[in-house]
């Protein structure tokens, strides 16, 4: 993926809100320093971009314009008409990722094989346009980051006791550049970018658009100066390349304009996108924080007739984990894994919040006239779990992880099968089973992939694209 950068680029679509019958979108731009993307011509006439963000040799820019939504439309940009499914009316597509990226190497693969299932995707939308694209998570892999700079080299088992405040000021500068060079080489490959100028995208993070397992690790370690400067420096980057925007600005969608937490959620047309954030407060003690917590209960509280979608960017619903945890106890050559397991919801260190988490969405889902569906990415595999509600409901969890990553050993998929053969039941009356995707026979798959989302006739179902096997056949929600 490796080469020259394009003076610009651009668009790519990202959307704020959805209000007044009107999708609002940003247009962001990667510009050369001393150039400026062209305005950008809709409904309402050409609206000219606003620099949100300056770099060593580059700007980012951003423009804000409104399409309808009860009808698909289009915008002009530098001569070229880009046609956009923005009808959040009826019957609609959308598609939803995760793990765009590797964490080692990852800029320095073939592009092609890399981006394959970006082409198919593209590909997709081609015969059914797309009206959404949904990405839970880890968006780019930013752990190379810390590498060629003397106080970050060592992350994060050997960091500096002191450093002084200009030797932190370029630390931040290094890290800043850094990742814009890793989301400028991501967004400007083609089959992503192509889809990106048509098909807006709704973006939450995981822990590597910051390191890896960040909030996982030791306090410590991510409450060090070199810690609190990655995680400024990743956040910016976040809002700028995922979200076109910057503290102070944020699109009215997320429930903090403060910014202390990043969770958000969009409603329009019997649909609702909901999207906790389950990192910028999160400790090795909690996953969420007073502000995420007050985000969903306020959430639970709603009345949101038709169907949620609520965006968990690691599992909500998963296999025993608690016993490899209590593996790690007497095996140490595991304890490596001790990261990568308490991140998630199924940790023993996460068990209270996990209850409380399942009570909450599982009372949401009992409302009448209301439908739920967690989408969850972050394990490079392929899978499904069912948790029963009572009285005939459930809760179905779709899980869509990497578009990019590659999968992991097919025995490490069927180790997780045979995990979830022992089934779990956090909440009481509520047993939680892995099922296999349509089609399939075994719970997890180890193929790249994606998932696709349709409404149709006001019914919903999911099928996800495999690398291999292709297609599955339609799941109903």
């Amino acid at each position: 993926m490796t080469g020259s950068r394009p003076a610009i680029i651009g668009p790519i679509l990202l959307l704020d809100d959805l209000r007044d019958g009107c999708m609002h979108l940003a247009a962001l731009f990667v510009a050369d320093k001393h150039a400026t993307p062209p305005p950008v011509i809709a409904l309402a006439g050409p609206v000219a971009p606003t620099r949100i963000a300056t770099y060593d040799d580059a700007a980012v820019w951003r423009v804000r314009f409104a399409l309808p939504a009860d009808r698909a439309s289009s915008y002009s940009w530098n001569g070229e008409t880009f046609a956009v499914a923005s009808d959040m009316t009826g019957d609609l597509r959308a598609a939803f990722v995760s793990c765009n990226g590797e964490e080692v190497g990852d800029l320095d693969r073939d592009g092609s094989a890399r981006n394959l299932m970006w082409a198919r995707m593209r590909d997709d939308h081609g015969s059914q346009p797309l009206s959404l694209l949904l990405h839970g998570g880890d968006q780019i892999y930013a752990d190379e980051v810390t590498k060629g700079h003397t106080l970050s080299a060592g992350w994060p088992k050997d960091l500096p006791r002191d450093s002084s405040a200009d030797a932190l000021a370029d630390l931040r500068h290094h890290l800043r550049q850094r990742l814009f060079e890793r989301y400028v080489q991501i967004y400007a490959a083609l089959p992503f970018a192509w889809l990106a100028a048509r098909v807006p995208s709704l973006m939450q993070w995981d822990d590597h658009d910051i390191c890896d397992g960040w909030g996982s690790l030791p306090a410590a370690v991510t409450a060090s100066s070199v810690g609190q400067t990655l995680f400024a420096a990743a956040r910016e980057a976040f809002l700028i390349f995922q979200h076109a925007a910057t503290d102070g600005d944020l699109p009215a969608r997320f429930a903090d304009p403060a910014g202390r937490h990043l969770g958000w959620s969009v409603a329009a047309g019997g649909l609702r996108i909901l999207a906790p954030d389950l990192r910028s407060e999160r400790t090795r003690h909690a996953i969420m924080g007073t502000g995420g917590w007050a985000m969903m209960d306020a959430a639970g509280q709603q009345d949101a007739a038709g169907h949620t979608l609520l965006m968990s960017s690691v599992p909500l619903l998963g296999p025993r984990l608690s016993l490899l945890e209590l593996a790690m106890r007497v095996v140490p050559r595991m304890q490596k894994y001790e990261d990568d397991l308490r991140d998630q919801w199924q940790s023993r260190a996460h068990r209270d919040e996990w209850c409380r988490m399942l009570r909450l969405v599982r009372d949401m889902a009992r409302r009448d006239g209301h439908d739920l569906t967690a989408l969850s990415g972050e394990i490079h595999l392929a899978t499904r779990a069912v948790m029963d509600l009572g009285g005939g409901l459930h809760l179905n969890q779709l899980v869509a992880s990497g578009i990019a990553h590659r999968a992991p050993p097919a025995a490490w998929a069927r180790f997780l099968g045979a995990l979830a053969t022992l089934g779990d039941a956090p909440l009481p009356d509520h047993p939680i089973r892995i099922a296999p995707l349509p089609g399939h026979r075994t719970r997890y798959q180890a193929q790249r992939n994606y998932l696709l989302l349709t409404r149709a006739g006001g019914a919903w179902s999911a099928q996800w694209n495999l690398e291999e096997s292709g297609l599955t056949p339609p799941l109903p929600l």
